[in-house]
């Protein structure tokens, strides 16, 4: 399990926190070499996550599924959903052993959040799953996450169908929110992409047509599908020379009412 890095682990490690080993920051800081390259684009990511989060709950949205949660850290979805509103609830999805014994030790106490441990690309045993049906009710709308996880699905997994899965199980009126790595031409950010290809997560970087594309069924929200720190900032992302420094495209789609 510790080995070989982990992109969760990396993340976390960028994110500063704690739950990382000594093979998953050397492999983060290799890539941080890369072209002088930062821990923005995770931190911007992060903050990116916060803000649609927040726009889903003023939109009334109270329940939560998040996909490839991650290690739990700083800026939790449930955090930030329970604190505009404690009645809010939240599955974390996720199969990283570390990040699974975590999120279940943090979450110890809290009835309305959770982590199950499955394969985000298994759409009926994460929906049918006892404790995502628990606290979810698929007939009312939920705010969908998939936050910097679909750049570690290879195409032979057909994402967009995986994403259409979920979609199909949701109610008009929810929501889902997307962000997702693209190299844009740069030779750091495809060097980058390489080093993650020695973690047991190799990321897969795409065009922003094709991050689009997993959007079909949904409606953008403004700005549309942006580079992080371009979607409804707030003033408090890390400053960069130029949007797409920061390496990763997001959006938010709103699920049509009447849709099913």
């Amino acid at each position: 399990m510790t080995e070989r890095p982990n992109a969760a682990r990396m993340y976390d490690y960028m994110l500063g926190g704690s739950t990382n080993f000594a093979v998953d920051r050397e492999a983060a800081d290799q890539m941080l070499a890369v072209g002088g390259a930062t821990t923005a684009p995770a931190r911007l990511n992060r903050a990116f996550l916060g803000r649609a989060v927040r726009f889903m709950t003023e939109q009334g949205i109270d329940q939560f599924l998040d996909l490839g949660s991650g290690i739990p850290s700083v800026g939790n979805v449930h955090e930030i959903a329970q604190t505009a509103n404690p009645e809010a609830r939240v599955v974390y999805v996720d199969n990283e052993p570390v990040a699974v014994h975590h999120a279940r030790e943090l979450l110890a106490g809290n009835d309305r959040a959770v982590m199950i441990n499955a394969d985000l690309r298994d759409v009926p045993g994460v929906v049918g799953n006892a404790e995502t049906r628990r606290l979810l009710d698929f007939g009312r709308p939920v705010g969908l996450l998939m936050v910097a996880i679909f750049h570690f699905i290879p195409d032979d997994d057909r994402p967009a169908e995986i994403v259409s899965g979920y979609l199909r199980a949701l109610i008009g009126g929810g929501y889902l929110a997307i962000s997702h790595f693209s190299d844009n031409g740069l030779v750091q950010a495809r060097e980058a992409a390489t080093l993650y290809r020695r973690t047991t997560t190799p990321v897969v970087a795409r065009t922003r047509a094709e991050i689009g594309a997993l959007l079909a069924g949904t409606e953008l929200v403004e700005p549309g599908l942006v580079w992080t720190p371009e979607w409804r900032p707030d003033g408090g992302e890390p400053t960069l020379e130029s949007p797409s420094d920061a390496r990763i495209y997001a959006a938010v789609g709103e699920i049509p009412v009447g849709r099913r």
